[in-house]
């Protein structure tokens, strides 16, 4: 089951790079996700909260102007990855399958990044605009991390 979450979890990645990390360093604060002991354990830190929730504010804002790359430029695709590859890791370090939650996580960010590259792509041209196609998947991200959270 964890290397499913890690999956979906890697897709949230690729949605938003910042959000995943963010909802897993609330659930390590929380007690929800035992990282203690781990190479992760930072993640459960009050500083990690406050920084990966405050990249998440600002990946929110700056996903909403229009000089923002594509997520599939090098740089935005390596990030994404890179989160998927965390939060994955994360989500299976406490059954000691990291390396697995770290594979399904970047598998999930590629699929995600990709994936949601075209349905937004596909929803904007529906609705006439990026924007609202944008707080959509800004929607998605945070709702869908969130019960992956509350599912483990």
């Amino acid at each position: 089951m964890s290397y499913l979450l890690a999956l979906f979890l890697g897709g949230v990645s690729g949605l938003r790079a910042m959000t995943a990390p963010a909802v897993i360093a609330w659930a390590a604060q929380f007690g929800w996700l035992k990282l203690d002991g781990s190479w992760l354990a930072f993640l459960g830190s009050g500083w990690a909260v406050l920084i990966l929730t405050l990249l998440a504010v600002v990946e929110f804002v700056t996903d909403q102007l229009p000089s923002t790359p594509s997520r599939k430029v090098p740089q935005q695709f390596a990030a994404r990855i890179v989160s998927g590859a965390l939060c994955g890791a994360a989500l299976g370090i406490p059954e000691g399958y990291w390396l697995a939650g770290l594979v399904s996580g970047i598998i999930g960010a590629v699929i995600g990044t990709l994936g949601g590259a075209k349905l937004r792509a596909r929803l904007a041209t529906k609705l006439g605009s990026d924007a609202p196609a944008g707080f959509i998947e800004d929607a998605v991200a945070v709702i869908a991390a969130i019960v992956i959270v509350f599912i483990l």
